[in-house]
């Protein structure tokens, strides 16, 4: 396949990359040139200095002969002009929006735009591990649970995610480190510095403060932050 993307921050680099050592031609156009210092060193795609709604650079790109543009930007209003200039002015057949606010897909979809919100599939990715494996036994998810983020102290370092989960109270989900996020089990030791997501219940928050001196953040889907 030919793929144009317009974004090459981590999603739009990752995709790249991933794309590139699939075999398929990849062209990749960013605004800052620096950001391709994000490629992987696989990468054997093009890239283009250019703003991704801009007809010469789309051009440039190649985007008459694209089978896909995808638009991964951090601003959703650039990834909507991309997406519809590629789609309107150029029929690519395939075109995919990031979006950052969940209330703004219904407008893309309108337009007849596919989206992939970051948020959106965050949020699932936290219901359906704690549903999908552990909700009955360990966290009930009821008013009273929340979202939490807690930055690791020295008092966690070191510590396993099954040695301070509190049974239907504390359950770590996601662990952020640096610029990667993983799903946790039970056997998933802490760092210093790493941002715990877990579910917990509102009677739990001082507890978890007392026990660990840390920070117990409380947030919602559209609060976290991770890397996505």
């Amino acid at each position: 396949m030919y793929v144009v993307i317009s974004g090459c921050g981590r999603v739009g680099a990752q995709l790249a990359t991933m794309l590139s050592d699939d075999g398929h031609n990849v062209v990749v156009i960013d605004s800052d040139g620096g950001s391709f210092r994000r490629l992987g060193t696989t990468f054997n795609g093009l890239t283009i200095v250019g703003n991704g709604f801009d007809e010469q650079v789309l051009e440039k790109a190649g985007i008459q002969n694209a089978d896909i543009f995808i638009a991964v930007t951090n601003l959703d209003n650039t990834n909507i002009m991309a997406g519809q200039v590629a789609k309107k002015l150029y029929g690519v057949k395939k075109v995919i929006s990031r979006v950052y606010y969940p209330d703004r897909e219904k407008t893309y979809h309108k337009l007849g735009l596919e989206t992939v919100c970051g948020t959106t599939l965050v949020a699932r990715k936290i219901r359906d591990f704690i549903i999908g494996r552990e909700f009955v036994s360990e966290v009930s998810l009821d008013f009273k649970t929340q979202l939490a983020e807690i930055k690791a102290s020295s008092t966690l370092a070191g510590k396993k995610v099954g040695d301070v989960e509190i049974p239907n109270e504390f359950k770590p989900v996601i662990i952020i480190r640096g610029e990667t996020s993983m799903i946790v089990d039970n056997d998933t030791k802490i760092a210093v510095g790493d941002t715990i997501i877990a579910a917990v219940s509102a009677s739990a928050v001082q507890k978890i403060t007392r026990y660990y001196g840390v920070e117990v953040r409380t947030t919602t889907a559209a609060g976290l932050s991770c890397p996505i």
